[in-house]
């Protein structure tokens, strides 16, 4: 068994986001004359889809959801959030990433985007910093159903899939990957659908990590291929 793909969600991982995303989400309800709370911001939202965490939130207020008013109500927060980080004079990627998207690429694995951000936003970050060809797949928020969201293992199954589809030569098994994460939903989600991870202290504190992942890091540029790789070849029998 030998690594051949790696997975990267994007909100927690590529870029410090989540407080953005907090204050949308929070904005859109204040705007609906509800009321915000960010420990159950916490609990609902965290490595989901914002489908999900918005009509988790919605309902838990009795709102009825449908389709056209959820998604009006998404599209109004993807304008928000790209306008945000537009005014800012630097995206906030998290430090290590470049190097160890560069360390993906020397290696030649082909690297994909698992993530229940919407397509909008995700494009839009990717061809602001000049990353939209560093993912070979993307499986983003609009393709997932509340059911198929993390922390179920479909959202990797799909990605596994597309990755097979793109690159049939490759015949990349679930146990061949690494799916690099920040959120408890998004650790279970590639432990169910068989993928080791790789938990990385963006969100939770490392301990807390340490005992949801496969292995912990602090940082991304903790991240090392020369010590990834090993983790992935089969174990010496005793005799």
């Amino acid at each position: 068994m030998v690594l051949k793909a790696v997975f990267l969600e994007f909100s927690g991982v590529l870029i410090k986001d989540t407080a953005l995303q907090r204050r949308l989400i929070d904005d859109i309800l204040v705007a609906e004359n509800l009321r915000p709370d960010s420990m159950e911001y916490t609990q609902v939202c965290f490595g989901r889809s914002d489908r999900t965490c918005l009509d988790q939130l919605l309902r838990r207020r009795g709102r009825v959801t449908a389709e056209a008013y959820l998604e009006k109500l998404l599209k109004r927060k993807s304008e928000a959030y790209i306008q945000d980080l537009s005014e800012q004079p630097k995206l906030p990627l998290y430090p290590g990433l470049q190097d160890f998207l560069y360390q993906l690429k020397t290696a030649s694995l082909p690297v994909g985007l698992v993530t229940g951000t919407r397509k909008s936003e995700v494009d839009w970050v990717l061809t602001k910093v000049n990353l939209s060809n560093q993912f070979t797949v993307r499986v983003t928020g609009e393709e997932l159903t509340a059911d198929q969201d993390k922390p179920t293992a479909t959202v990797y199954e799909m990605a596994i899939a597309r990755l097979n589809d793109h690159l049939p030569h490759l015949n990349v098994a679930s146990e061949e990957c690494l799916a690099v994460e920040a959120s408890f939903a998004g650790i279970a989600a590639a432990k169910q659908a068989g993928i080791p991870v790789a938990g990385v202290a963006h969100l939770y504190p490392y301990r807390m990590m340490q005992r949801q992942a496969t292995w912990a890091v602090d940082y991304l540029n903790e991240l090392d291929l020369d010590w990834i790789r090993p983790q992935y070849e089969p174990k010496p029998t005793v005799a």
